[in-house]
């Protein structure tokens, strides 16, 4: 599969424009992990880019263990490579996947890293991704009731990839930043 075909699949699965823009910036950030550790950029990019492909038809905030599970069976149907719907289902800890490689590993603990990096930039009088430091994402971090959705414990899964949370939260807004304009931050 193709990025640009990936691309049309979401826009014809997925409404929510912050749902889509959430995908980029996993895309991005996947991308970015996939040149540190010199693995498959492109495959890499398209796992964080379809990773939630199926929120929207899942219904996630009422019955989140099937997203994922849904979302690699439709990819499946298509053709898409087993190394990223295997990622796509291990991304959602509920499906009863746990993360084996390290792109699983890799997807997992980057998920919740956007929706952290985002908050942390709205907070900002810019609101813009460019004013975000690293040393600011990691002070929200410590902040327990600053995007609760944003899963600490998740986040901090970075050290299974053998990387520490600073420089994991640096790569991952060094690679959100790249696409700041695409995300309106």
């Amino acid at each position: 599969m193709t990025r640009e075909e990936a691309l049309n699949l979401i826009r014809q699965n997925v409404k929510n424009e912050n749902s889509i823009k959430h995908m980029l910036a996993t895309e991005a950030i996947m991308t970015a992990l996939a040149k540190r550790f010199n693995e498959n950029e492109p495959i890499w990019g398209l796992a964080g880019l379809l990773h939630d492909i199926d929120m929207d038809i899942t219904d996630y905030k009422n019955n989140p263990t099937k997203h994922g599970l849904v979302g690699a069976e439709m990819l499946e149907k298509i053709g898409v490579e087993k190394i990223i719907t295997d990622a796509v289902r291990a991304h959602n800890p509920l499906t009863g996947k746990s993360p084996a490689t390290l792109m699983e590993k890799a997807i997992f603990c980057v998920d919740p890293l956007t929706g952290l990096i985002v908050a942390a930039t709205l907070v900002l009088p810019s609101k813009r991704l460019a004013d975000l430091t690293a040393k600011s994402v990691l002070n929200r971090f410590g902040e327990k009731n600053f995007a609760k959705g944003a899963n600490r414990e998740t986040i901090a899964a970075c050290s299974e990839i053998g990387l520490k949370l600073e420089e994991f939260v640096t790569i991952g807004l060094s690679a959100m930043q790249g696409i700041g304009d695409q995300l309106g931050l």
